[in-house]
């Protein structure tokens, strides 16, 4: 089974990494390897690995949704076929050579119309509203910091990466990180709730399964 494949357990919500190879992970952040270096960017479903390169840097957003996608039963598509389908949608944005997104509204509409999901921009809260959120939402979609990997440290600012939250309370929160550097920082890392504050830039998505599949 290649790494970037899956079986979904009932209740459990798949990993996969932005960068296609979860082992390569820290490799990559550190240096010690470039995108280039990637041997599973096919697994992507982008066209060449120019594609791939172009496009991995920008996709935990839609890494979080596949991983949803795939705790709700569905076969985790790849994520740049995921990716293209939401272009037309507004989802991301070309200015010059740069790419700008993951735009939170397209991305809402996006995902109820293509998937089926309730989905609602949230914005202006704080670490501790995220437990009342999931008890009407399934999933939030939260803006960190990207080092928030590296808990013990202060981050520069906050936002700028998408974490998948599954769990929360008046202390914890759990979520599944598209790019954290080894397991304990990839899938089910539970951090108190106060450090995730630090990182955590008041807003995202809260976002549903199908009400046949929750």
């Amino acid at each position: 089974m290649r790494r970037s494949e899956a079986v979904v357990l009932p209740g459990r919500i798949p990993y996969f990494s932005q960068w296609e190879s979860p082992t390569e992970a820290a490799a990559l952040i550190d240096g010690r390897r470039s995108l280039a270096d990637v041997t599973d960017w096919a697994a992507s479903g982008a066209q060449s690995q120019a594609e791939f390169i172009e496009w991995a840097n920008h996709l935990c957003g839609m890494c979080c949704l596949k991983m949803a996608l795939a705790a709700s039963g569905h076969p985790p598509p790849p994520l740049l076929p995921l990716t293209r389908a939401s272009l037309p949608y507004g989802t991301y944005v070309r200015e010059g050579e740069a790419i700008r997104g993951l735009i939170y509204a397209p991305f809402v509409a996006y995902v109820q119309e293509a998937w089926a999901m309730a989905a609602a921009v949230t914005t202006g809260i704080t670490a501790e509203e995220i437990a009342p959120l999931l008890t009407r939402y399934t999933w939030f979609i939260a803006s960190v910091h990207p080092s928030i990997r590296q808990p013990e440290r202060d981050p520069p600012h906050t936002g700028g990466h998408l974490v998948l939250v599954s769990a929360a309370d008046d202390r914890h929160i759990t979520f599944h990180n598209p790019s954290g550097d080894r397991p304990e920082t990839q899938s089910y890392v539970t951090l108190p709730l106060t450090i995730f504050a630090r990182f955590f830039a008041g807003r995202g998505i809260a976002l549903s399964a199908p009400a046949s599949e929750k």
